[in-house]
């Protein structure tokens, strides 16, 4: 089985089990709501088909093509970002979608964007063997683009954006002197933010004690978790588990994972960790193949966002970090997060294309040039002939 291959059948599968999940957690709501038990179910699926086609197509276009679209695709990121504060749709108190047709979420589309942004400085660095720096125009865009997003408000998919951006400077081989300033400068930033909203200060406070929030603030916290330890080993089964039943806000989107070890277990969760794991892993080896450093970054940030996202989401819904809001790539319900997803990936096997016959820091054969060198030596050869 190649890497691609591996890449395939594990972003498959976690559809399959987010479907599943995503139905169960749902139907009740989508029956009682919208009059139609299969709602949320049938926008997956239809939001998956146009992520399969995206998908698809990024597959098929070469990815070094994709550096000459790259300052348009910001552009369009900044105008749709700023198009949400003047024409958003509000829900829950955040103004993050517009309607397009459809309701986009340009945070999302936002995350593909630095991590490309990045992979293209980053890259050029690397084929040159240059200095990594933070001191650069991508890092600093990356920041402006996270910062709309933050005044949203959506501090989880800022952190994201900027977390993605960071971590490719750091398997770049950002100088530690920078990476310490970094984590302490960041640090500050963190603990400003936190306290300088009120909701956030509170966050903050359900998460080391949610107990003590359980009427308020920290009741998704304490349903999330009553949720986790009441499925045991084998879980309730599938459509048995309690949480659907308005005990659980968000339980089809943001607490997906929850609804999943209520009804599937210890054995559920151990199956999406596994298949995350070998995407991780497959993954790793798409990016240690490519061809140039564009390609290394571009796949190692596909790893990131979708590996980086699961670790944030399980930490949140267990406990082991604040509420933040960010899904768990193609186990939640969230129609722009899994056709940016799918894109990702669609980006991640293209890389995987060129780079299959290559081997690790060796440049792999072209056969446009091998073509042009023997069409070269066959003309030298005939003009050697005609003085012979």
């Amino acid at each position: 089985m190649s890497n691609m291959e591996a890449v395939v059948y594990c972003t498959l599968l976690l559809f399959v089990i987010g479907t599943v999940n995503i139905f169960s957690a749902s139907f009740v709501e989508a029956g009682q709501t919208m009059h139609d038990s299969y709602f949320y179910l049938k926008r997956h699926v239809m939001m998956f088909g146009f992520g399969i086609v995206a998908m698809i197509i990024m597959s098929r276009i070469d990815y070094k093509r994709l550096k000459g679209l790259i300052p348009i695709l910001m552009l369009v990121t900044i105008g749709l970002l700023l198009a949400v504060h003047f024409s958003g749709i509000r829900i829950n108190g955040a103004t993050r979608w517009i309607y397009i047709g459809f309701q986009f979420q340009p945070s999302e589309l936002a995350k593909l964007t630095c991590l490309m942004i990045t992979a293209r400085y980053l890259g050029t660095v690397i084929d040159y063997g240059r200095r990594v720096t933070l001191l650069s125009v991508p890092f600093y865009m990356t920041l402006f683009i996270a910062a709309i997003v933050f005044k949203q408000p959506d501090m989880g998919t800022a952190v994201i954006i900027i977390g993605i951006c960071l971590m490719l400077y750091m398997i770049a081989g950002l100088p530690k002197q920078q990476l310490f300033i970094l984590l302490g400068g960041g640090g500050i930033l963190v603990i400003y933010a936190s306290l300088t909203a009120a909701y956030r200060a509170e966050r903050i406070a359900a998460w080391l004690n949610p107990w003590a929030y359980q009427q308020g603030i920290g009741y998704q916290s304490v349903q999330g978790l009553l949720a986790i330890g009441s499925g045991g080993f084998f879980g309730a089964g599938l459509g048995m588990g309690s949480s659907k039943f308005y005990y659980l806000p968000e339980g089809h989107t943001d607490f997906a994972f929850a609804v999943l070890c209520q009804e599937m277990g210890f054995i559920g969760a151990m199956l999406v960790f596994f298949l995350m794991a070998m995407f991780a892993f497959y993954g790793v080896k798409i990016a240690l193949k490519a061809p140039d450093g564009f390609g290394k970054m571009l796949a190692m940030g596909t790893v990131v966002l979708i590996v980086g996202q699961t670790i944030i989401n399980i930490g949140m819904v267990s406990g082991l970090l604040p509420v933040v809001g960010v899904p768990l790539p193609f186990i939640s319900f969230g129609g722009t997060a899994l056709i940016i997803n799918l894109m990702a990936i669609g980006i991640l096997l293209n890389v995987g294309r060129q780079g299959i016959d290559s081997v690790p820091g060796e440049t792999p054969s072209r056969p446009d040039t091998s073509r042009n060198t023997r069409l070269k030596q066959a003309r030298q050869a005939r003009t050697l002939n005609r003085i012979k």
